[in-house]
């Protein structure tokens, strides 16, 4: 075999390998998704700043784990509808309008407006540990006993706006590292039941996002190092604008939930 014969077979040999492995992609396939960010202030991007002049009191980010993953993939079309405050309901009432029967990949994180859950941190962060506690106790009741029916009639819309949508649901950090740096605020038992009732919520949030066919991804392992108290905090504390509080900073967004979206996409 001449040297520019054999050279020529390698070439397509490895191209062969190449594509049968997956690492050469069609040049169209990033530019045929169609995505919708739907969701909570921990999808459009509270704590991140840079918000968008069009969002108001939503507060989507440019630094937002949506925005960020449509500026990396360049879908052919993204909507981000996602809004600091939604509920389950007010997903449904005020965002689904962004879905149809052509999009391919949705992203929504919802839930935690629906148990009262910056009530919760209210109460822990302004009264003592035993009002803390009751209302972390109460917000756990209302996650097992009425929250999962809400989010069945959320992904239910979903699916019907969009049946043939991949869809991602993610879920919410773990607030404290336990016997971390922190020298004040909340005891060491408020912050437990603090991340024991983030658990408990992303537990009912996945088999709910399970049952209806979705996929659900855990933000929580990538947020371990970086909780509150760490000493090296992906997540705000009580803060200036308080909105901000208790809500995940620039690189929360990029380190923890862009990689656990684009795992999961």
């Amino acid at each position: 075999m001449s040297v520019r014969r054999f050279w020529a077979s390698a070439s397509t040999l490895a191209l062969a390998a190449v594509a049968a492995f997956g690492i050469v992609q069609p040049a169209s396939a990033a530019t045929t998704v169609k995505y919708v960010a739907l969701g909570d202030s921990y999808s459009s991007g509270v704590g991140a700043g840079s918000y968008t002049s069009e969002s108001g009191d939503c507060r989507r980010s440019t630094k937002s784990y949506p925005y960020l993953w449509a500026a990396a993939n360049s879908p052919s079309s993204f909507s981000f509808v996602a809004c600091s405050g939604a509920t389950t309901s007010t997903v449904i009432s005020g965002q689904l309008s962004a879905l149809s029967s052509t999009t391919t990949l949705v992203s929504v994180t919802a839930g935690g407006n629906d148990v009262g859950f910056a009530d919760v941190m209210q109460d822990c962060v302004l009264s003592g540990e035993s009002t803390c506690l009751s209302s972390v106790s109460s917000a756990v009741s209302q996650v097992k006993n009425s929250l999962p029916s809400r989010l069945t009639s959320l992904y239910s819309s979903i699916k019907s706006k969009a049946p043939q949508a991949k869809v991602v649901v993610l879920g919410y950090p773990r607030f404290y590292q336990l016997d971390g740096t922190c020298i004040a605020g909340l005891t060491e038992n408020e912050r437990a039941a603090i991340n024991n009732a983030s658990d408990t919520l992303n537990s009912v949030i996945s088999k709910q996002a399970t049952s209806a066919g979705f996929t659900f991804s855990s933000v929580a392992g990538k947020f371990t190092g970086h909780e509150l108290c760490s000493g090296d905090a992906w997540l705000h504390s009580v803060t200036l604008p308080v909105y901000n509080s208790y809500h995940p900073k620039a690189a929360g967004y990029s380190g923890g939930y862009l990689p656990a979206f684009r795992s999961a996409v």
